[in-house]
């Protein structure tokens, strides 16, 4: 076949690809956009596991209809303007792709109201383009409703698991961003019932109460560390409350959750002795990077990052589990 140039709407769900592949890569999304946008309240509505309906409202600093046009096209975002912004992003989002890959393969309407206007404005969105739009009525913020996830592209949609399995990723995705802003109120809703509504914390090992309960929450061991570049706050579970997976293993950086992986060997090297086999260890990371020592830029989905020096922080790591390890007695387990 000759060389020839793919259609507009064919690059626009081969892009979405890259960025959503499930409803809870799109809460990820938009939520992390609400909190970019300096909520302090963000509610999230569940239907048919976010395949029929996934719905982010928050109380933020809301847009204009200008910048909502703007907002759905592809490569547009407040958080950049030059090249070398790259190396200072403070950001959760930067690549101005997540909410155009969304109306690619969602039916999208967006309601917004900006700081200082008197009045807000609706959109529809559908393959990517504006179907319909008027003035709505709405407190300062923005609503984003998705609906119909990838209803034009049914080969993605056959991979989805069942609603009530996607319920459970897109849950456990937004409860790790939760756990990541304490200082913000949240409250999730999912087949019309209530499943998380939590006020904003004081700090961290207050916003782990809320969620895993102060009992638990009052036998973690605090420990924190400051180095050049970086700064830690750490909560340890002691090896008597274990766990049999890994579910409970939390690095937030600056904010943004971000998979532990090869960082964390130091921690499980050092609970190795005090731990049953194929039992794993319980931690809240929350490590704070100069910008100018990480690079997020590494996958669009931004749940992958890569630093200059990953062996400083698997050792600044390791040396925070050796310290809470040893403020605490507990009875050695073999």
């Amino acid at each position: 076949m000759p060389i020839r140039r793919l259609e507009e709407g064919v690059i626009r769900k081969i892009a979405a690809g890259e960025v959503v592949d499930r409803p809870s890569s799109v809460a990820k999304e938009l939520v992390e956009n609400a909190l970019d946008a300096q909520a302090d309240r963000i509610g999230i509505a569940i239907e048919g596991g976010g395949i029929d309906l996934l719905r982010v409202a928050d109380d933020g600093v809301g847009m204009s209809r200008d910048e909502m046009h703007l907002a759905i096209e592809r490569h547009t975002t407040s958080k950049l303007t030059r090249e070398e912004d790259l190396h200072h992003i403070r950001t959760l989002g930067f690549r101005g792709e997540a909410l155009a890959a969304i109306c690619a393969v969602a039916r999208v309407t967006l309601l917004s109201r900006p700081r200082g206007s008197e009045a807000g404005h609706a959109i529809r969105v559908e393959e990517g383009r504006v179907r319909e739009e008027g003035p709505a009525a709405r407190a300062v913020g923005t609503t984003v409703e998705v609906r119909d996830l990838f209803w034009n592209v049914p080969a993605r949609r056959r991979f989805l698991d069942s609603p009530p399995a996607e319920a459970r990723h897109t849950f456990s995705s937004l409860r790790r961003i939760v756990l990541a802003h304490p200082a913000v109120a949240f409250g999730i809703r999912s087949g019309g019932r209530d499943v998380l509504d939590v006020a904003p914390a004081r700090d961290p090992l207050a916003r782990i109460g809320q969620l895993y309960g102060p009992e638990f929450a009052s036998r973690l061991i605090p420990v924190v560390m400051e180095e050049s570049g970086f700064r830690l706050r750490a909560w340890f579970a002691p090896p008597e409350l274990a766990r049999p997976t890994r579910v409970d293993q939390h690095l937030f950086l600056s904010g943004r959750p971000v998979r532990p992986g090869v960082l964390s060997l130091g921690i499980a090297q050092s609970y190795a002795r005090h731990l049953p086999r194929g039992q794993h260890a319980a931690f809240f990371l929350y490590l704070d990077v100069d910008p100018e020592l990480v690079d997020v830029n590494v996958h669009p989905r931004k749940e992958e990052v890569r630093f200059r020096s990953e062996r400083a922080v698997m050792d600044l790591l390791r040396r925070a589990a050796l310290r809470a390890l040893g403020a605490v007695s507990y009875t050695h387990l073999t």
